[in-house]
């Protein structure tokens, strides 16, 4: 485009025109030279869009995640997010891996075989213990789910927790969540591990069994089953951590549990797929939120139903609360973790542990702004 001194020149010497005239063409120019830069502008950056609000490359697109129970209420915003194709969404081709029984999805990731584990955020701080550095990226659940009862067949007349002294506990393994909201019920009644003899059953069928054939006392376990149990008479919860309140009762403060874990080493290497896993999991986080019963019973695959849709319901309405609103981890929780872990495990130090080391929630962060959760 010619510059203005010489379109003003050119005008004047055609054309005798007042100078008026030729300030009126002085400012047509000037608009019309910002339309062309604007367009030039556009044209030129309009290939640059894609590249800007591009999802990023993921480092790795298949990962492995290992789980103890897929059917597990503290498992479904996992669940949600794999059935409504969040993952999908973000990139990843999900496997869902559940150890065999006697294993632990801990013990799974730790060796390797798996890429992320779905479970408590206190193994974090149990492997740092063990000189393993591992990471949550994302908080699936605000408290632990696990509820405490006695058998009414077993203990019919129970009154004071101090009659489970010699008795026989069930939990799901040993070491575990469930062993160790079992453990700190019996220690606020002065009870010693020693006092009882801790059972592995399990979390579902072999739990059942094992409580209705008198095999073990008392129970500490997840839902759906616990509610099942409840329903028909056959346990009376004694303690229960299905909501905050009865968690930070038990705990002394919020007590954060199922997360979605990765060494330091996965994390470092591949913080775009960690970003991917954390949007996903956010993702279903938020659509729980608002899930009204229709929306859960069409979604949860229906093996995990227990072939009792009213049950289920009943189930997710009693830990509804406990889920994570947006997948960051609470500020008090790892402390408040640690000191359980401390108290059950004497492999836990709370002076060694490093607690900055066990979460982050920089992917959390990112991934509750992206969905406003």
């Amino acid at each position: 485009m010619p510059p203005l001194p010489a379109l003003q020149r050119r005008v004047r010497e055609r054309i005798a025109l007042p100078d008026v005239t030729a300030s009126f063409l002085s400012v047509a120019w000037r608009l019309m030279r910002r339309r062309w830069l604007l367009g030039s502008v556009l044209v030129s950056g309009a290939g640059a869009f894609p590249a800007i609000w591009a999802q990023p490359k993921l480092e790795k697109t298949k990962i492995v995640v290992a789980v103890d129970s897929r059917a597990a209420l503290y498992c479904l915003p996992l669940t949600i997010a794999e059935q409504l194709g969040y993952f999908r969404a973000e990139g990843v081709e999900l496997e869902v891996l559940e150890p065999a029984a006697g294993a632990r999805a801990m013990q799974v990731v730790a060796s390797g075989a798996a890429d992320v584990c779905s479970a408590a955020y206190e193994q974090t701080l149990s492997l740092q213990s063990r000189g393993q550095s591992f990471r949550s990226l994302v908080l699936q659940c605000r408290a632990p789910q696990i509820a405490f009862g006695v058998s009414t067949k077993t203990l019919p007349g129970y009154k004071l927790v101090a009659e489970l002294k010699g008795k026989k506990i069930g939990v799901s393994s040993l070491g575990s969540s469930s062993h160790m909201v079992a453990a700190r019920v019996l220690a606020t009644e002065g009870i010693k591990a020693d006092d009882v003899n801790f059972v592995s059953v399990g979390v579902s069928t072999g739990a059942l069994q094992a409580l209705r054939s008198g095999q073990i006392d008392a129970l500490s376990n997840w839902e759906p089953l616990i509610t099942m149990l409840e329903q028909k008479n056959e346990v009376r919860v004694i303690s229960d951590t299905r909501t905050l309140k009865g968690a930070a009762e038990l705990f002394g403060g919020p007590m954060p549990s199922a997360c979605l874990y990765a060494s330091t080493e996965f994390v470092e290497k591949n913080p775009n797929t960690c970003q991917a896993l954390a949007n996903a999991v956010v993702h279903g986080l938020k659509w729980l939120q608002t899930a009204g019963p229709g929306d859960i019973i069409k979604t949860v695959p229906e093996g995990y139903l227990l072939n009792d849709r009213g049950l289920y319901l009943a189930s997710f309405a009693k830990v509804r609360e406990s889920l994570s609103p947006d997948g960051v981890m609470p500020d008090d929780g790892p402390r408040t973790a640690l000191k359980a872990m401390a108290d059950f495990d004497p492999a836990v130090v709370e002076s060694k542990i490093r607690l900055s080391k066990t979460f982050t929630n920089t992917f959390a962060l990112r991934a509750k702004d992206k969905f406003k959760a």
